[in-house]
């Protein structure tokens, strides 16, 4: 049955004063672009297309600029499953208190539901088909629709407030302890646009209320090492205080951690001091379950780290892309793109292609070396497989375009002496190595990398 995401007009005012200071910096970012700029968005967005990693449909521009959300290829897919999986281990390993949830992506409380409705199509037309009714009643009938309806989730804030509680009791009452969560969230866009899907990741810091300050600053520095660790750029990303008429709800303070776009910088993660108010209000009366265990017997302070992943994997993307001049073999100089992804985010490690040989022996040394990558879970991508031929320079061009850290070369010398040639694609220095070598080169070469 078809359902329908609509606004609450009951919430609409709240909704965009909430939503305007992130809106307005990237209209404002979109609308200060220059050509070159337009142009090097372009080329990026025509890459990913070309390479699987954003849908083809997904090259326009502007709805890039303006962070709006994409259709993934499988290796955008790869990319941001690996990207969540780095932050999740990030957040979850940095202290032993900090624990996963699962919270409902909708919610059927009225009183705590979002600016976002999920209404039934059928019964949104049951309505407007009574001609019998007036105007007014109209109204009245679709106000009840909205008010009766579920609302998805906007972010994973409520969620972490409800689940304080017997998270408390899981501590022994002792601070701090955060809870960590990924996945889809709704975002309402501007104006009365659809509202967007958002990949979006929540930690919820609970923290004494003396040390609410230091636990922010711990968190912002956290952040943002975090997402230098991983760029070929890491100046690009920084993080600024939020100015205070900017500030969110109830809280008293805030931190961007920001990346710069070639039209400008927008937020990744957003991090907020928000006191205790929000946790009170969502358990009006149980002050005393909420009270923690220390000489004060005080309330949680709650410190919220939010961070939007797909605009992480395009701040990824657009700073591992680099055009790199080389020399053909006819002492020509040309330009080559490489996409330098972290190898931790790389969505393919190695490539397995065959040179000159028995085609059928090759294929089969290839697929028992894949057959032992994947095991290890090494991603490997199966060149071998293409019937079209093609050049060495050419398939080079193509896997360094997709990000393909290593490629290695299977040949008649491999079933003669289990020898092959292993190209990188950072370096495009080719060495020899044996067969037996190659999963735990692979996985020191990558376990290396993630410090």
């Amino acid at each position: 049955m078809l359902s329908y995401c609509v606004r609450n007009v009951l919430s609409r005012r709240q909704c965009t004063l909430n939503a305007a200071p992130a809106l307005q910096l990237s209209r404002r970012h979109c609308s200060a672009s220059s050509g070159g700029d337009l142009d090097q968005v372009g080329a990026l967005l025509q890459l990913c297309a070309d390479r699987h990693y954003v849908s083809p449909g997904q090259t326009n521009t502007e709805r890039f600029q303006c962070g709006a959300s994409c259709v993934y290829g499988p290796l955008g897919t790869e990319l941001r499953r690996n990207l969540l999986e780095q932050w999740w281990h990030s957040v979850t390993r940095s202290t032993a208190q900090v624990f996963g949830i699962n919270t409902l992506s909708s919610s059927q409380d009225t009183a705590t539901g979002g600016p976002l409705r999920m209404v039934k199509s059928d019964c949104l037309q049951h309505i407007m088909d009574q001609r019998e009714l007036s105007r007014e009643q109209l109204v009245q009938e679709v106000q009840a629709l909205i008010q009766r309806s579920p609302s998805p989730r906007t972010n994973f804030l409520q969620g972490a407030l409800e689940q304080f509680v017997p998270s408390l009791e899981l501590v022994n009452r002792k601070l701090p302890f955060g809870l960590a969560e990924s996945g889809l969230c709704f975002q309402p866009s501007d104006g009365d646009g659809c509202p967007t899907e958002v990949t979006q990741t929540s930690l919820v810091w609970f923290c004494s209320p003396r040390t609410s300050s230091h636990w922010l600053d711990h968190w912002a520095r956290q952040r943002l090492k975090w997402w230098r660790k991983f760029a070929l750029s890491p100046s690009d990303f920084s993080c600024s205080d939020v100015p205070v008429e900017e500030l969110e709800g109830a809280a008293s303070r805030g931190v961007r951690i920001v990346y710069s776009f070639p039209w400008g910088p927008e937020p990744l993660e957003t991090l907020w001091s928000r006191g205790q108010t929000e946790l009170l209000q969502t358990h009006k009366g149980v002050r005393s379950k909420l009270q923690c265990r220390d000489s004060r017997k005080s309330v949680a302070h709650v410190v919220s780290v939010t961070g939007n992943m797909d605009r992480g994997v395009m701040a990824f993307l657009s700073n591992s892309l680099q055009q790199v001049k080389n020399e053909d073999n006819k002492q020509k100089l040309q330009r080559r793109k490489v996409l330098k992804l972290h190898p931790v985010l790389a969505p393919v490690k190695v490539a397995l292609d065959i040179g000159r040989g028995a085609t059928m022996e090759l294929r089969q040394v290839c697929e028992g070396l894949l057959q032992e990558l994947m095991e290890a879970k090494i991603s490997a991508w199966p060149g071998y497989l293409e019937t079209m031929p093609t050049s060495m320079e050419q398939l080079n061009a193509k896997y360094d375009e997709m990000g393909v850290l290593f490629t290695v070369v299977i040949s008649e010398n491999t079933l003669e002496s289990g020898l092959l040639q292993v190209r990188s694609r950072d370096t495009t220095v080719r060495e020899t190595k044996h067969i037996s070598e190659i999963k735990n080169f692979l996985s020191r070469y990558i376990s290396a990398t993630d410090i």
